[in-house]
C-alpha cells in the first residue's frame, strides 16, 4: 500500500511542507503491544511543536486548543484521514495493526492506569490505524466508554469483526466524518 500511495503521498508531504513548512511528519511515542513504547508517525496537522502547547491537555480541553493549533492543509487532511496513512511504516514495521485499539501517549496511559485499573488490558493486542471505538463513538466521550469499546473488540476479535471495523471505517472516511475516539495527538 505504500508504495501504491507513494505519489500520493509526495504530493502531501509538499502539502504541508508548502503550508506550515518542516517537519512534515509529525512523530509522537505511543504504548502498543505489551507496554512496548514506540514512535507513532502521522503527516502533521498542526503548527510546529504544537505537542509542548498541547501536551497536558485532554478531552474537550485538547481539542479545543488542538483546533486553534490546526494549519489549513492540517484540516484538510485530517477531514479525508490523510494525516493517518504514514502509519503504515508502523504497521509494516509491526509496532501497530490496520486494526486495533488506538494508540495512546505514555504520560495519558499512565494517568488511565490510576483512574481505571483493567485500562492496561487493551495492550494485550496491538495497537490500530483504526479501531472499533473510532466507528461507534466521537472523540470527546470518556475514557472509559471508550475503553469499553476497545475491550468488546479485544474479547470479539475475529476476521468478520475485523472487516466490520474497516469497512465502518471507510465508509466513516467517504462520509468524511469527524475523527471519533482517538488518541487526540497532533
Amino acid at each position: 500500500m505504500l508504495l501504491a500511495l507513494s505519489p500520493i503521498l509526495a504530493l502531501v508531504a509538499l502539502a504541508v511542507f508548502l503550508d506550515s513548512g518542516r517537519p512534515v511528519l509529525y512523530r509522537g511515542l505511543r504504548v502498543g503491544r505489551a507496554g512496548h513504547v514506540f514512535w507513532m508517525y502521522k503527516f502533521r496537522t498542526l503548527r510546529p511543536d504544537a505537542e509542548t502547547r498541547l501536551g497536558p491537555y485532554q478531552g474537550k480541553e485538547l481539542s479545543s486548543r488542538t483546533a486553534e493549533e490546526m494549519t489549513r492543509v492540517g484540516g484538510l487532511l485530517r477531514g479525508i484521514h490523510l494525516d493517518e496513512v504514514p502509519q503504515l511504516w508502523n504497521v509494516l514495521s509491526g509496532d501497530m495493526a490496520i486494526v486495533g485499539p488506538r494508540p495512546i501517549r505514555p504520560t495519558f496511559f499512565a494517568e488511565l492506569c490510576e483512574q481505571i485499573p483493567q485500562y492496561w488490558q487493551r495492550l494485550v493486542v496491538r495497537p490500530g490505524v483504526t479501531g472499533f471505538a473510532q466507528t461507534r463513538i466521537v472523540r470527546d466521550e470518556s475514557w472509559a466508554n471508550k475503553l469499553a469499546h476497545d475491550m468488546e473488540y479485544i474479547a470479539d476479535r475475529s476476521v468478520g469483526l475485523y472487516f466490520h471495523v474497516l469497512f465502518a471505517t471507510l465508509a466513516k472516511t467517504a462520509r468524511r466524518d469527524p475523527p471519533a475516539g482517538g488518541s487526540a495527538a497532533p
